[in-house]
C-alpha cells in the first residue's frame, strides 16, 4: 500500500485523545494493562504519564503530539506491516511515527514480552 498525501493529512489532523481509548480497549481486551500502554508510549515519545494526561486533556492533534515528542533512538528498529503499510517504507515521517505506536500496541496486544516491544538491545 502506498502513502498518499490525503492519508497523511488525515492522520496529522486526528485528535490524539480520540484515538487513545481505542488503544486502551485493544490492549485490555487482550489482557494487558493501561500501565503497560503508558510504558510503551513513554518509551517511544518520552512522555511520562502526567505529560500524556495533559496532552490528552489539551486535545492535541496527532501532528502536535509527535512534534512535541522525543522519539526514542531505537524506534528505527520497529519494522513490519501495520494497517497495510510497511513501516520502514513510509516516507512521511509523521505518519511513520504514528505507525510506530500502532505497531508497538499491536505487539503489546499480541502478548509480546515488554523487553522485545521496547527493543532492548542485549550487550
Amino acid at each position: 500500500m502506498k502513502d498518499t498525501s490525503h492519508h497523511d493529512e488525515r492522520v496529522a489532523k486526528m485528535i490524539f485523545a480520540s484515538v487513545y481509548p481505542h488503544y486502551v480497549n485493544r490492549i485490555e481486551r487482550n489482557g494487558r494493562t493501561e500501565d503497560e500502554l503508558h510504558q510503551v508510549i513513554e518509551w517511544l515519545t518520552g512522555y511520562d504519564k502526567n505529560k500524556l494526561e495533559t496532552l490528552l486533556k489539551e486535545k492535541v492533534t496527532v501532528e502536535e503530539f509527535y512534534q512535541k515528542a522525543t522519539i526514542h533512538p531505537n524506534a528505527k528498529l520497529i519494522k513490519g506491516v501495520v494497517c497495510g503499510y510497511r513501516i520502514e517504507d513510509i516516507e512521511n515521517k509523521l505518519t511513520q511515527k504514528a505507525r510506530y505506536l500502532d505497531k508497538l500496541i499491536d505487539e503489546l496486544a499480541k502478548g509480546r514480552k515488554m523487553e522485545k516491544i521496547l527493543r532492548v538491545e542485549k550487550p
